[in-house]
């Protein structure tokens, strides 16, 4: 039985295949409470409500799983505005999404992809 139990995590460790998302907490107050929608190739994947800090932003850290090695469409989903991205698997495995506000009101998400993970303080 252990060594089945054994076998399981190293396949889960080494044969899934995840991006690793980092989603920045706004510190403009009026962010607080923005609600925002997760896709992952048109399947939703999370609803994710960020919380506006007056000190330096905190992360809020999710896996995504994917099947395959290639081109996945990211989609976040705000208000009445949809986000798009093409990431690709593995070369930008880490990736982190940032909201802020533009001069006329209107929110914007903010993308940085890389392959190594982010060192975020």
């Amino acid at each position: 039985m252990k060594k089945l139990l054994l076998l399981g995590i190293i396949l889960c460790t080494f044969g899934c295949k995840k991006y690793v998302v980092s989603f920045e907490q706004p510190t403009n107050m009026k962010l607080d409470n923005l609600k925002l929608e997760v896709f992952l190739d048109k399947k939703k994947i999370q609803d994710l409500n960020l919380k506006a800090t007056n000190a330096l932003p905190t992360y809020e850290t999710i896996g995504l799983s994917v099947s395959d090695e290639g081109k996945h469409l990211f989609e976040v989903k705000t208000k009445d505005t949809t986000f798009s991205y093409t990431i690709s698997y593995p070369e930008e495995r880490y990736v982190l999404v940032t909201a802020f506000l533009k001069n006329n009101g209107k929110v914007h998400i903010g993308i940085l992809k890389q392959p190594y993970k982010f060192r975020l303080q």
